[in-house]
């Protein structure tokens, strides 16, 4: 189990950082997106996952280590594609359907981290670990069942 501990802290700062520069990018597409409902999506999220750090802050604690993050190259190129998406159609009427699409590439990233976290803190004997990460991973697909909701009933019909 020492190695499992090992990657269960090591996947603990990658998602960490992931989740920290995602509270960049979160008011910045707040204010790109061209639907109101979009834009509250967004800040919604961004208050959903500044409680999702404050969780991930509780695990380090119950580890006995300091929060701390590790460079995911992962979110970092997501994040960045996202950028693009916004740099190339930000005058377009597809923007808001491609926003919608990037913070979903977020979403799946996230949910992949957090089952696998979930389910090694399960394995480790981790169990209230187990508990706040299962919380956060219910959020995620939540988020993402949402912008599927709107892309599908209005997002991408205007876009067309």
């Amino acid at each position: 189990m020492q190695e499992l501990g090992k990657l269960f802290e090591h996947t603990l700062m990658d998602i960490y950082y992931a989740e920290n520069q995602i509270l960049k990018a979160l008011p910045k597409l707040a204010k790109k997106a061209k639907s109101p409902e979009l834009g509250k999506m967004f800040e919604a999220h961004l208050h959903e996952t500044e409680g999702q750090v404050k969780r991930l802050e509780q695990i380090f604690k119950m580890l006995g280590k300091p929060p701390k993050g590790v460079k995911c190259e992962a979110i970092t190129g997501i994040l960045k594609e996202g950028d693009e998406v916004v740099d190339e159609f930000g005058d377009s009427t597809a923007l808001d359907a491609g926003m919608i699409a990037a913070a979903q590439t977020v979403e799946h990233y996230e949910m992949a981290r957090y089952g696998a976290l979930r389910t090694w803190a399960e394995e480790l004997g981790m169990k209230d670990a187990a508990k706040l990460l299962e919380q956060t991973l219910m959020e995620e697909r939540g988020a993402d069942q949402k912008l599927t909701k709107l892309a599908e009933t209005r997002v991408n019909a205007k876009a067309a």
